[in-house]
């Protein structure tokens, strides 16, 4: 078999004078803006109007940002307080840290809030987000590749990711190669995406179940890739504590599925916004 491999990147932060241009940053708002462009398409396409959709979305993403560093501080909080360490580096988002746990739990409140404020459908705009969601996930997965971190375990595939000797983890700097995840990661997103698309238009999934279908796929795709991270983490019984958080998470999307496959059967009603009074405001639905 030949062996392949797949080169680092040389350099992850680029300079405009003295101001610093980071891969990871630029991975995260890539995203986040293609994500936006998905989900405004879809939005419109079933009768929602920009406006609207963009006044949920800013307080989603801002809080979806805020919920991500929250999650990574509060589940490595050695990396900021004790011995050594610098408490107020929790602030600094821009060195990388960030928890989609704790971006989609946070964000999903503050988009609830923000739907009850313009009266619409909190479960038909979880529906919509969906497939943006998971291609935002894969492009900030780049971000890792380019800060050469998060990789998996040690392996002689023709795919393994070469890292730098001074980013192999310690107890395994005599290994040239890993396995990529933020690639498989990436792919599975991807995937993911285009599968939710699929169920959606065979099985018409509306109200709020498309959102649990990518609960239940993308949880299943961070348990298994979980397993081959050799990164420092916090771990229970010897398993890494976002493996636990991945399987809670999927069984209670297991669940929310099915109790809404069987509660709320059918797609979401089109159009997702109310029509307007005629005073101009939208009527509540």
């Amino acid at each position: 078999m030949t062996s392949l491999f797949i080169p680092s990147p040389p350099v992850g932060v680029w300079y405009l004078g003295p101001v610093p241009i980071r891969a990871y940053a630029l991975s995260i708002i890539a995203g986040i803006v293609l994500a936006w462009w998905i989900t405004g398409r879809r939005w419109r396409a079933r009768g929602g109007t920009q406006e609207t959709l963009d006044g949920i979305l800013v307080w989603t993403v801002l809080a979806g940002i805020v919920g991500a560093r929250i999650y990574h501080v509060a589940t490595d909080p050695e990396l900021y307080f004790g011995p050594g360490r610098t408490w107020y580096r929790m602030f600094f988002i821009w060195e990388g840290g960030l928890g989609i746990w704790g971006a989609v739990a946070v964000g999903a409140l503050v988009a609830w809030w923000r739907c009850r404020a313009a009266h619409v459908s909190f479960a038909a705009l979880a529906d919509v987000i969906a497939p943006g969601l998971l291609v935002a996930q894969a492009v900030g997965r780049i971000g890792n590749y380019f800060n050469q971190e998060l990789y998996g375990r040690p392996t002689t595939l023709p795919w393994g990711l070469e890292i730098d000797p001074d980013r192999r983890m310690s107890g395994y700097e005599q290994y040239a190669t890993y396995h990529p995840t933020f690639l498989y990661e990436l792919l599975w997103c991807l995937a993911g995406a285009g599968l939710l698309v699929v169920l959606e238009r065979l099985f018409r999934l509306g109200r709020g179940k498309l959102f649990a279908s990518y609960i239940v796929w993308y949880t299943l795709g961070r348990f298994w890739v979980e397993g081959l991270r050799i990164d420092t983490a916090n771990t229970f019984g010897g398993m890494r504590l976002n493996s636990y958080t991945s399987l809670i998470v999927f069984a209670a999307g297991v669940v929310l599925l099915v109790v809404l496959l069987v509660t709320r059967p059918g797609p979401s009603p089109v159009p997702l916004e109310p029509p307007a009074d005629e005073g101009g405001d939208r009527a509540r639905s």
